[in-house]
């Protein structure tokens, strides 16, 4: 637990939420409390008035252009891209490819890398923890490639199996795509375990961060992942954003995900070339905004003590199981011991979306079903939980408003 005093904490995040409008607004008459930071975090005025301003003044095509709109455009763009990569500690900034998000990220992945090197008989590990987006992209190539797709186990707790994971490591397994952060449980995963194995094996590792960076500092180069993706919408950007890190060596060796202006180098009729890196992978106009609005965040970011918000959601975290343990009738679906500020339950009794309906009413957004994690939800045997995912802006008096709200619940519903 964080030694910083709470005073100090509570009063710091109390300036922080200032910086973020949504959250100042009420929703059936009450106050709004936001916990659906899973799905989508609310973005702060540096990002609002960044992506308002490129378009009221900058707002031309990157790259090729021949006039000093242009030319800025270009230099804001790329310097977003540094910034990703300064973020993430990659090497090169040619190690960043632009993406609409974590989704297309892994797609390029298997697309690219994927059909090049994954053949019949080959496996690819996922675990059974994983979003449907790191899940069916290797199903369709595994079925276009005579491959298999392998669960690596769950524990009843949330963690990872990973004395499972040594057992299924083999020669034939040539990727291992791991999340970094379940969405729905909120597990953290042993990614540098998991990089040593698949190290000794020859297999390479993706990973699925879109829940990890905005809850702590991630390098890819500690982590020595192979590919690490992750979304601008979950990082306090912009949606349709989105960041590929993959090893340069990797990305070179791999083909052009899409074909269009901008990824070539030369193009006739008698063939085509591929431009460097990373434009090979950014055919068609980029979401320029959205590249340059995510700088924003992370710059936003850096400017924040990220010691003080990772204290608040340590706090928010376990004051919310503290307090599932004293209302009673909720079982805490998720509870790893290395945990991000996810509380995925069920209230004994009552349908998860009852009980989002009814929070609703009290202003408390949260998150109902099976968050694209179904194979989880059939390993567990529940069709579903209620999930409050919290970020630093969220408050303890916002936890204490959540239990109230399902004692309110328990009244209606059971």
């Amino acid at each position: 637990m964080s030694t910083i005093p709470a005073a100090e904490r509570q009063a710091y995040i109390e300036k922080v939420r200032q910086d973020f409008p949504a959250l100042h607004q009420q929703v059936h008459g009450k106050p709004l409390i936001y916990m659906d930071n899973g799905a989508t975090t609310h973005k702060p005025n540096a990002v609002i008035d960044c992506e308002s301003t490129f378009y009221k003044t900058v707002n031309s095509n990157v790259h090729r252009g021949a006039h000093y709109l242009s030319d800025k455009a270009t230099e804001q763009f790329e310097a977003a891209r540094r910034t990703v990569q300064n973020f993430i500690g990659a090497l090169k900034p040619e190690e960043i490819i632009w993406t609409s998000g974590t989704t297309e990220g892994i797609n390029l992945v298997a697309s690219t890398w994927g059909r090049k090197n994954i053949g019949p008989g080959d496996r690819i590990l996922v675990s059974e923890m994983e979003h449907h987006s790191n899940i069916v992209p290797w199903q369709i190539l595994a079925e276009e490639k005579g491959a298999e797709v392998v669960p690596i186990p769950v524990l009843d707790n949330g963690e990872l199996d990973l004395n499972g994971f040594a057992e299924l490591m083999e020669p034939r397994v040539k990727l291992i795509s791991i999340a970094h952060v379940s969405n729905s449980l909120g597990s953290i995963n042993p990614i540098h375990d998991i990089v040593r194995m698949a190290r000794i094996n020859e297999s390479v590792v993706m990973v699925d961060g879109a829940q990890g960076v905005s809850h702590f500092d991630v390098d890819v180069l500690r982590l020595d992942c192979d590919f690490y993706a992750f979304s601008s919408h979950k990082l306090f950007g912009p949606t349709g954003m989105g960041v590929l890190y993959g090893k340069e060596e990797l990305l070179n060796e791999m083909p052009p995900y899409r074909g269009g202006g901008e990824m070539i180098d030369r193009c006739s009729f008698d063939g085509t070339t591929w431009n460097q890196l990373p434009y090979k992978f950014e055919a068609g106009t980029p979401n320029i905004a959205g590249a340059i609005a995510l700088g924003a965040a992370i710059e936003y970011l850096n400017s924040l003590d990220r010691k003080i918000l990772a204290a608040q959601e340590d706090v928010l975290i376990k004051k919310a199981h503290e307090m599932a343990a004293e209302l009673g009738g909720i079982r805490i679906v998720g509870e790893a011991r290395k945990k991000a500020s996810v509380f995925s339950f069920l209230l004994e009794g009552a349908h998860p979306a009852d009980v989002g309906a009814l929070l609703d009413q009290q202003g408390i957004a949260i998150r109902t079903g099976h968050h694209c994690a179904q194979p989880l939800m059939a390993r567990l045997g529940i069709p579903g939980t209620a999930r409050a995912s919290m970020a630093f802006y969220n408050t303890e008096a916002e936890v204490e408003a959540l239990f109230k709200g399902l004692e309110k619940a328990k009244t209606f519903l059971l």
